[in-house]
């Protein structure tokens, strides 16, 4: 990749070092049409690579692995999984690399935007339609994997592997790849350009290499080649000494003392065995933010469980893991920890490190409707801030404390969710379904929209002398914009009357107001004593009915 897209890039160096790796047996070529500098520079990796294989008559022995689904704007790199953008990137592929084929095509990533059984789907047609031999996909979980394997003819998967990053491992990918004979192939296997330097800093690394007559980072890429048969390790060469340097790594013959050294170095996977069994356990509440986890983690904590909490520690959830080593080897037995465990990998530690204290690891999740977490995350601002926030004022905030989230963050958490397994090494996994507990005060309120005015018989079945929320978004607009409609409201009820408005952009959302987003409602609701359970909304679209469900309001369209 870099090849092409640093900057100052040297093109005659790199036909260079394409040559020194085919030269030294490398026969696999990882490029992608999204490799250059920005939009303007699509295929530019592609073309380089086809040039310098040629160069060298290397076009036939080799082995292109290329890949699509990536849209770039200015220098921004945006997934775009669409079915006709899988299609005509591929097609653009092809044309790049002017008649050489693509052995092996790759989706970079998954697209949040579209069904992942789409793109999916997109990549088993480039097969069928004999445009590419094989086809992969990137960057994804256990589940995603899954999901990919019942749809097309997957035949590798490329996954971040290196000493700093293991969650390939911890998180089943590569397992599911051994089970299903398909290549696992490492990118940034030597820890991406900002953490290589590290590995000549390694007192292991630097120990074995010289008992080998390597460098640490053919050490590295060797120990990674150990691991499994499917792994293929593709490091990003910028050099001919270096693309060299990697091909000797897969020569590289490690003993198991050497392996022993870097897995406790690095993966802290060595034969550290299991304690006898104690008394005790280890519980995991995770969901995603405002899934209710602080309030169960309490009832444990009544119990005299110990309480590990990222929000209340800072740092990561490896460091929270480590914290939960120090505890139990300091003899606590009953501790719960309550976090946004997303992924198999983020858990697995847990999991770990319980087994080695001899304690059963027990997995409650919290299984919330999005929406509901919404109100939740909501409840939480006003009662930090008293107030809903602006975007600006939750920005600041959110990187002060934690916990406070825009609705993109918790939106995303949501999407990359891998609901937790019982085959991750839990002694259960217990499911707790959200329900609302219903509000023993409050009375009634009516939240109209401001449209909903300009249509006849907009007040049908509801109550004039509760309070009333006039309310909707206008991008740009002033909340003086209202006053029209407040004062026609104010002439058909006697209840008080609030004006709000959402005048925030359209896009991904950056606010909690814009409908169906529920926190002009519930900021109102605070204000008046109102429960939203007992109130009306009078909408006039799929929005405003949207947000009377998430509340558990009447829905009134007009």
């Amino acid at each position: 990749m870099r090849l092409s897209t640093d900057d100052p890039r040297d093109e005659e160096r790199g036909v260079e070092t394409i040559a020194a790796a085919v030269g030294a047996g490398v026969t696999v070529f990882d490029t992608a049409r999204s490799y250059g500098h920005g939009e303007g520079d699509l295929g530019h990796n592609e073309q380089l690579l086809a040039r310098a294989l040629r160069a060298c008559s290397a076009g036939e022995a080799a082995r292109i692995v290329t890949k699509g689904g990536m849209a770039r704007t200015g220098d921004a790199w945006i997934p775009d999984g669409r079915a006709k953008a899988i299609r005509s990137g591929c097609e653009a592929s092809l044309a790049a690399l002017d008649g050489l084929p693509i052995d092996l095509y790759l989706v970079h990533a998954p697209d949040p935007r579209t069904p992942w059984r789409t793109t999916v789907r997109a990549l088993a047609r480039l097969v069928d339609d004999g445009l590419v031999r094989h086809v992969g996909v990137s960057n994804v979980s256990r589940g995603q994997l899954d999901e990919a394997l019942e749809l097309a003819p997957i035949a590798a998967v490329q996954v971040a592997l290196s000493p700093f990053d293991e969650a390939a491992v911890r998180g089943g990918v590569l397992e599911r790849c051994e089970e299903a004979g398909i290549a696992l192939i490492a990118h940034s296997p030597l820890g991406g350009p900002r953490r290589a330097g590290r590995l000549a800093r390694s007192e292991v690394l630097v120990e074995v290499a010289a008992a080998h007559d390597a460098t640490p980072a053919e050490v590295a890429l060797a120990w990674l080649l150990g691991h499994s048969r499917v792994v293929v390790a593709i490091p990003g060469a910028r050099r001919p000494e270096t693309a060299r340097s990697a091909a000797r790594a897969a020569q590289l013959e490690l003993d198991d003392r050497d392996r022993e050294a870097l897995d406790n170095a690095f993966w802290r996977r060595g034969a550290t065995a299991a304690r006898r069994k104690r008394e005790g356990e280890v519980v995991l509440i995770m969901g995603i933010p405002g899934a209710g986890k602080t309030r169960l983690a309490g009832d444990y904590t009544e119990r005299d469980y110990l309480r590990l909490n990222r929000d209340e520690r800072a740092g990561s959830l490896r460091q929270l893991a480590e914290a939960l080593e120090e505890e139990l080897a300091g003899g606590a037995t009953r501790i719960v920890l309550d976090n946004t465990y997303l992924t198999r990998a983020s858990r697995s530690y847990v999991v770990d490190t319980a087994a080695r204290h001899g304690l059963p690891a027990r997995c409650v999740w919290l299984e919330i409707p999005l929406a509901q977490a919404q109100v939740n995350m909501v409840e939480r601002l006003l009662d930090r801030f008293g107030h809903l926030p602006s975007p600006e004022e939750l920005r600041a905030a959110a990187k002060q404390e934690a916990g406070l989230h825009l609705p993109t963050t918790q939106m995303r958490t949501f999407r990359e969710l891998e609901p937790p397994s019982d085959d991750e090494g839990f002694s259960a996994v217990e499911h707790v379904a959200f329900a609302r507990a219903p509000s023993a005060v409050g009375g009634r309120g009516v939240f109209v929209v401001a449209g909903a005015l300009e249509r006849p018989d907009w007040d049908r079945s509801i109550d004039p002398e509760a309070p009333h929320l006039l309310f909707d978004w206008r991008p740009d607009a002033e909340p003086e914009s209202l006053a029209p409609a407040v004062a026609s409201l104010v002439r058909n009820v006697t209840g008080p009357v609030e004006r709000a408005l959402c005048p925030h952009p359209a896009g991904p959302p950056t606010c909690w107001c814009r409908p169906p987003l529920p926190g002009l409602v519930l900021a109102f609701a605070r204000r008046h004593g109102v429960d939203p359970a007992r109130s009306v909304v009078v909408g006039t679209g799929p929005a405003h009915r949207t947000l009377a469900t998430t509340l558990g309001a009447r829905f009134v369209g007009v």
